[in-house]
C-alpha cells in the first residue's frame, strides 16, 4: 500500500496541482506539535526536492518558531475524490521572510496577498503515499475569500501590528522571527 520515493516524480506532482488543501505539521523539541492547514493557491514546486509555500497572517505562528528549534517539516495531501490517496513530503525547512533578499523573487510566483508573512522552502528528503483508504470523500466548493479580505482591509502597517501584538511567539512562548528578533 505505501510507498516511498526519493523525490516528486510527474505522477506526485500532477496529484499535488489537484489538490485544494493540504496539512504542514512541524514541531518544537518541547511544547506542542502543530498541524496547520492551508489553501488557496499557496504552494509551488520548484523541482523533484524542493517545494515552497506561502504563509499567510494568521492566529498563530506555530511553524515559524518550530524550524527555528527543529527544522523538520511534513506537507501532506489527501485525495478527496473518487482515487483515494495520502501523500506526505517529508524534510527540512527555512523560513524566508519579507527582509530576507530572495523575498521578492519567491513571492512574485505568487499571485500578490496583503498578508504574506513568510515563504517556507521544504528540502525534500522522502516522499511517501499511502492507501487513503478510511478518508471520506469531499467535494470542492470554492476559496474562502474571509483571510485576504481582512488583510486587505487592515492594510501592511496594520498587518505588521497585528505581527507585533500576536505573531511574534509560539504558544508556547518559542520566538518566531516574524520581526527579525532572533
Amino acid at each position: 500500500m505505501a510507498e516511498q520515493f526519493p523525490g516528486l516524480n510527474e505522477k506526485i506532482r500532477d496529484f499535488i496541482a489537484r489538490q485544494h488543501i493540504y496539512f504542514v505539521g512541524t514541531a518544537a523539541g518541547e511544547g506542542r506539535v502543530n498541524v496547520s492547514p492551508k489553501g488557496r493557491d499557496s504552494l509551488r514546486i520548484i523541482d523533484d526536492n524542493k517545494v515552497i509555500w506561502l504563509n499567510l497572517t494568521g492566529s498563530g505562528n506555530e511553524s515559524a518558531a518550530h524550524i527555528l528549534d527543529n527544522n523538520r517539516m511534513t506537507i501532506m495531501f489527501c485525495s478527496f475524490d473518487k482515487q483515494p490517496l495520502i501523500l506526505r513530503l517529508y524534510g527540512k525547512a527555512r523560513a524566508i521572510h519579507p527582509r530576507d533578499s530572495e523575498w521578492d523573487s519567491l513571492l512574485s510566483q505568487f499571485e500578490e496577498t496583503v498578508g504574506a508573512r513568510q515563504i517556507f522552502e521544504l528540502d525534500i528528503d522522502l516522499v511517501q503515499t499511502s492507501c487513503g483508504y478510511a478518508v471520506p470523500k469531499y467535494s470542492f466548493e470554492t476559496e474562502r475569500d474571509t483571510l485576504k479580505n481582512w488583510a486587505e482591509k487592515k492594510g501592511p502597517e496594520e498587518v505588521e501590528k497585528y505581527w507585533r501584538d500576536n505573531n511574534v511567539n509560539s504558544m508556547d512562548g518559542l520566538p518566531t522571527n516574524i520581526l527579525g528578533d532572533v
